[in-house]
């Protein structure tokens, strides 16, 4: 799961996609394309509507996308057009490529639409990612177990 900065975004669909598995034995894990939370908590707003909803993100650290982790993971979501071209500029060959894909596109496939973005935002704009991401993690935990 990445986004810009990983403490609104990728650590609430991290946390989701976690708490929807039956498998516990995948690797999930999120980072940022920006290095400007590394290891900062995720974002206080973040946290509070993943607690209501029963998912504790508290763990998580913020940490940078790195071309490892084309390696490390089968597929890469990501959170919005910014961050999808950020990732490929990283991608080493066509292979890296193909495992990077827009997290909405599990809802709406082919639409590479954005998760917005709701650093800037109020409360509400929190609750409207929380309802996206766990729509689209809803689908993903279906293939997944």
């Amino acid at each position: 799961m990445v986004c810009l900065g990983n403490i609104c975004r990728s650590p609430l669909a991290e946390g989701i996609l976690k708490s929807k598995l039956i498998t516990k034995d995948i690797l999930i894990d999120s980072a940022g394309t920006g290095s400007y939370h590394i290891g900062d908590l995720p974002d206080l707003r973040s946290i509070a509507i993943a607690k209501k909803n029963g998912i504790d993100i508290t763990n998580q650290r913020g940490r940078k996308f790195v071309v490892e982790d084309f390696d490390k993971f089968d597929v890469i979501y990501v959170m919005d057009a910014y961050n999808y071209n950020a990732v490929l500029k990283l991608a080493r060959n066509e292979a890296d490529k193909a495992k990077v894909d827009f997290i909405l596109n599990k809802v709406f496939p082919n639409e590479n639409l954005d998760v917005p973005d709701p650093y800037s935002g109020g409360d509400y704009g929190f609750k409207n990612v929380f309802n996206m991401l766990y729509e689209a993690c809803e689908i993903i935990a279906k293939q997944i177990d």
